[in-house]
């Protein structure tokens, strides 16, 4: 095909004015740049957006049945040559059955062999990249030669000769990735052929337009047959694209290779921007068939960019079924086992126990919004949760409706009841109401979760049966004090090495939310250390470490009372301007007395029996404590963590930077 190519600019180094010599098989796109002595080989194709430039390091060569997708920049110095396989001395040689991916930079000298991929944004400069290379995203290949049949992984950067000669070598599902991307450019540069050859698109708009008149059959017909027509989607799939477009989602894609599949290191496919859901379809049609072999699947993107609605529509098995049935909200009102009257009360069903209908009931009181979320056994102890369909609905049996449509198609899973306060942009509510088990999840006493409405007969003191009353205090002096509310669990495995994980901050306003909230967790992390932290926002420090559930289920209480107070006034405060403690003997707590006068910082350390002659000893890191009362509580704290184990105290001078204390304050 005839392509507009542009003449070297007359510079010192080159007056010969030279031009892009293209082969007649060759595909270059109106929008592309091609500057100066530039060889384009038989069945090449190059995407709108690329700029391939022979105006300063010269002459290019581009092999055959290579693709320069869009975006792509190739450009080379005036110094430096590299020798291409015709033995003959190049800025930049690019081998054939090449593909050169979006966005990536090829500057000379440089050399990329026969049957190589290179990844999206990846650059390669002064450099050789031997044949049946496969190069990933982001990464930089400089001033090195890589070997023949390597993989450099995504975000690598290459810059010395050990780091090439280490690489490891291109597996079969790579090189079949590297040939399938070959293979979809070609059957692309063909149908742009194709589509600027009058004689060969004419009988296809022929065609078309005689399918759409025949037997009176109109474009919204045809429409509408192909959502049910579709080979490769299954109708529950379509069913769920058409949700997503009702709901004004975008829809998104994205595959992976088995390999890739247990990492979870999915890759986004071609962004879907319907008109219509038959435009919709086909783009989803057009993405399976180019990953098949592969994991696929389709999501839903909200307004905040949220991703809603997330399912597998295709294994690599050759499977179309999504992994769970969907079934979009009914437009008529469910009579289903509930009445259908919005201002019903309410009852429990096989699914769904009372005593979450009474939370439901008290969410849609409050004027809270409610959402749901699940989870498999594997993802359960990362908190990898994944939002269900929203619930737009404010009659108590459509939520009811909705929640047991979400258990029905996550069943073998972790199912959470979620209450979310629109205004302030938070969660006053998690409780998890299914398990793997199939068992509807109960926490064993009724959740003391309200609503911010009045009510005659709430109390101004909040009880709870799973917690202490110990902790159940603990918590009141936090939200008294103004100060954060936070939980951290660990496993039994973990806990001797203090690698807990945070479950986020607690959004409550009041005691009855923050007592909920932690009954939540406490039900989510069974057989697990959980404990309280508090945090003091303006300090930015922690005024509370306290264990409050154990391995064993047992919800764990101090040997004594913890000293904590906040810093809220009160009418009856009792307390001295010193501090006692019944675990702590007189000589510590005069220790740490003396350590904080001197303004030293104050840290534990802790060891085994079995590491203790060895002196392995573990920092459970600086206390954070401006009053004598906070580094009793905290000491406290931590000899209730360890116990069994020996504890010394450590104080240190912040401007020596060197230990003034060290005492065993424990032993097993």
């Amino acid at each position: 095909m005839a392509v507009r190519s542009t003449a070297a600019p007359p510079t010192p180094w080159s007056r010969n004015l030279a031009e892009a010599q293209i082969h007649q098989t060759a595909f270059v796109h109106p929008f592309s740049n091609l500057i100066g002595d530039v060889h384009i080989g038989a069945n090449v194709i190059v995407a709108p957006g690329t700029t391939i430039r022979a105006d300063e390091g010269t002459p290019f060569y581009i092999g055959e049945n290579t693709n320069i997708q869009d975006g792509v920049v190739i450009h080379g110095l005036e110094q430096g040559r590299v020798v291409g396989d015709d033995q003959n001395k190049y800025s930049v040689w690019v081998g054939k059955n090449t593909c050169i991916t979006h966005m990536a930079l090829i500057h000379g000298p440089a050399y990329v062999g026969d049957n190589s991929f290179i990844g999206f944004r990846s650059t390669v400069f002064n450099a050789r990249v031997g044949a049946g290379c496969i190069v990933m995203m982001h990464a930089l290949i400089q001033d090195v030669e890589i070997p023949a049949g390597k993989y450099i992984p995504s975000g690598a950067i290459i810059t010395n000769q050990q780091q090439a000669d280490r690489l490891p070598d291109v597996q079969d599902q790579d090189k079949d990735f590297a040939h399938h991307v070959v293979g979809i450019n070609q059957a692309l540069r063909a149908g742009y052929l194709c589509a600027a050859d009058s004689k060969c698109i004419a009988p296809i708009r022929d065609e078309n337009t005689k399918s759409y008149k025949g037997n009176g059959v109109t474009v919204l017909e045809l429409e509408r047959s192909s959502e049910v027509a579709s080979n490769s989607l299954g109708a529950e799939t379509i069913e769920q694209v058409r949700y997503l477009l009702e709901q004004g989602y975008k829809i998104g894609t994205e595959h992976v290779d088995q390999r890739r599949f247990r990492t979870g290191s999915w890759t986004s496919c071609q962004p879907i921007e319907p008109r219509s859901i038959g435009e919709a379809i086909a783009a989803l049609e057009s993405c399976v068939s180019d990953h098949s072999g592969e994991y696929v699947r389709l999501f839903g993107i909200d307004k905040d960019r949220r991703r809603v609605l997330e399912s597998i529509i295709q294994r690599p098995d050759g499977d179309f079924k999504p992994a769970s049935n969907f079934k979009a909200p009914a437009s008529s009102h469910s009579n289903g086992s509930y009445s259908s009257n919005g201002n019903s009360n309410g009852s429990s069903s096989g699914k769904v126990n009372g005593e979450t209908v009474e939370q439901i009931r008290q969410l849609l009181a409050g004027g809270y919004k409610i959402g749901m979320e699940h989870v498999d056994e594997r993802r359960f102890r990362t908190g990898s949760w994944t939002s269900c369909k929203p619930i737009e609905a404010t009659s108590i049996n459509q939520v009811i409706s909705g929640l047991e449509e979400c258990i029905e198609s996550h069943q073998g899973e972790y199912v959470r009841l979620i209450g979310i306060d629109t205004k302030a942009k938070r969660r006053v509510l998690e409780t998890i109401i299914q398990r793997p088990n199939g068992q509807v999840a109960s926490s064993g006493s009724k959740k003391s979760f309200t609503s911010s409405g009045t009510s005659g007969t709430a109390t101004a003191t909040a009880t709870s049966n799973h917690l202490s009353t110990e902790v159940v205090d603990q918590l009141r002096q936090l939200l008294a004090g103004g100060y954060k509310i936070s939980l951290e669990h660990v496993d039994e495995r973990r806990f001797r090495t203090g690698s807990w994980t945070s479950t986020g901050q607690i959004q409550a306003s009041s005691e009855r939310e923050a007592i909920a909230a932690v009954e939540g967790h406490l039900g989510e992390y069974q057989g697990e250390y959980v404990r309280l932290i508090g945090i003091d926002p303006k300090a930015k420090r922690r005024v509370l470490e306290t264990i409050i559930q154990r391995p064993n289920g047992q919800v764990a209480t101090s040997s004594s009372q913890k000293s904590f107070t906040s810093n809220a006034p009160s009418a009856t405060a009792t307390a001295t301007a010193t501090a006692t403690s019944t675990r702590l003997s007189t000589e510590v707590v005069d220790q740490l007395r003396q350590l904080l006068a001197g303004g030293s910082k104050i840290s534990l350390e802790h060891v085994d029996q079995r590491r203790f002659r060895t002196g392995s000893w573990t920092s459970t890191g600086q206390i954070q404590a401006s009053s004598e009362r906070e580094a009793i509580a905290a000491v406290e704290g931590h000899l209730g963590e360890y116990q069994g184990e020996y504890v010394r105290l450590i104080g240190i001078d912040p401007k020596a930077k060197r230990r003034v204390l060290e005492t065993i304050i424990q032993r097993p």
